[in-house]
């Protein structure tokens, strides 16, 4: 097997998995008891929230509030600032390509009565600061505009727009699942008030994720139930997974400087010969503002999920769009956004590199990309 689809999940680092395993059995105590075993995992939690404050440049461990997961992060970052915010307006901003979690939160404020203004996106797929600017009202209460898309790679100019936001004394959201850890980030040069991880982008654990909250950003909680978290996000701590997601940002931190480059260049041996030798390809994003694992491509005269299929018939795991977005059918809104031909838009094939790639696999995978092309065209 040939596995292409590091944006959909990565497998946990052996790492890792040895970070978490006493906390599932010897080292069992609830955090939020006193007693020594509560303290243990306390101890262990409180260790995670600095390795992740510490991987995106945090000011304080206490900015990072654990969720279950980069959609939970999403949502409490969008709804919890919109709810702090009752009384001085119902406006958003938000951008036509981002990820379900992010789009669909906008479309429940829009049924509640919010506003939402969706920007577009040029044909690299990039927001314009300028759009930006025009789309902010006296009542907006919220920007939210992800950090780089989960499918095509392209990676927005996120401290300048986060810089209007600033201006405007307008809280501004990143959704950086596809970036944390595999790009250089800090909070204070990206500008943000909020950002959003996940641990199984990052060869963490599934079922964990992060919300960096700025220190004075006003946000109330959605989930109720217990006062864990600073009271921002009750329920009982999932010790093994933050410790997990913890390992995860510690590793992402001491490797990603040899690791984001090393990615890079087997993205750019896949996008030469795939644009050299497949018929009809077409890179979409950008070259220049692009992650460093991501590859995406369109064709003419196939069906994405066809291809995805051909495929996998020859070893080869890839995606035709999100995970979360498969199944679905249809176009996807990124790809939908970027004003390609119709007969482009549904040939969408992402190939997505990591710590299981190298180049002789990177050479075979174009091999069967080439074979189920020629199957299917």
């Amino acid at each position: 097997m040939i596995y292409l689809d590091h944006a959909a999940t990565t497998p946990v680092d052996k790492r890792v998995l040895d970070a978490m395993l006493p906390y599932f059995c010897d080292c069992f105590g609830n955090p939020s008891s006193i007693h020594c075993c509560g303290r243990q995992s306390r101890e262990a939690v409180e260790t995670a929230r600095e390795q992740i404050a510490t991987l995106i440049g945090a000011a304080s461990p206490a900015e990072i509030v654990f969720t279950s997961g980069g959609t939970e992060a999403d949502n409490l970052a969008i709804f919890g600032t919109v709810c702090a915010s009752k009384g001085k307006g119902r406006h958003i901003v938000t951008s036509k390509i981002e990820h379900g979690a992010v789009k669909q939160a906008c479309k429940k404020l829009e049924h509640d009565g919010y506003e939402v203004t969706y920007l577009g996106v040029d044909g690299e797929g990039r927001v314009s600061p300028k759009e930006l600017e025009a789309a902010i009202r006296p009542d907006t209460v919220l920007i939210t505009i992800m950090h780089a898309n989960n499918e095509i790679g392209t990676v927005q100019p996120i401290p300048e727009l986060a810089r209007i936001a600033k201006l405007n004394g307008i809280p501004f959201h990143t959704d950086a699942v596809q970036t944390v850890g595999k790009l250089p980030i800090c909070v204070d040069a990206l500008n943000v008030d909020l950002l959003s991880l996940s641990g199984h982008k990052i060869y963490g654990p599934k079922g964990i994720g992060a919300l960096y909250v700025r220190k004075g950003c006003r946000m109330l909680p959605f989930q109720t139930g217990g006062e864990q978290e600073r009271g921002r996000r009750g329920g009982t701590h999932n010790v093994p997974g933050i410790v997990g997601l913890g390992m995860a940002a510690a590793l992402a931190d001491a490797e990603m400087e040899d690791e984001a480059p090393r990615l890079a260049r087997l993205r750019d041996r896949l996008i030469k010969q795939v644009l050299e030798r497949a018929p009809t390809a077409q890179l979409t994003g950008s070259m220049t503002h692009r992650t460093p694992h991501n590859a995406h491509f369109t064709f003419v005269g196939v069906q994405g999920d066809a291809l995805v299929a051909a495929l996998d018939r020859r070893g080869v795991c890839a995606s035709a769009g999100s995970a979360c977005h498969s199944g679905m059918g249809g176009v996807s809104g990124a790809v939908a956004a970027l004003g390609l031909p119709p007969e482009r838009q549904e040939g969408s094939l992402r190939l997505t590199v990591g710590k299981l790639n190298d180049e002789a696999q990177i050479d075979q995978a174009v091999v069967a990309l080439l074979e189920s092309l020629r199957d299917l065209l």
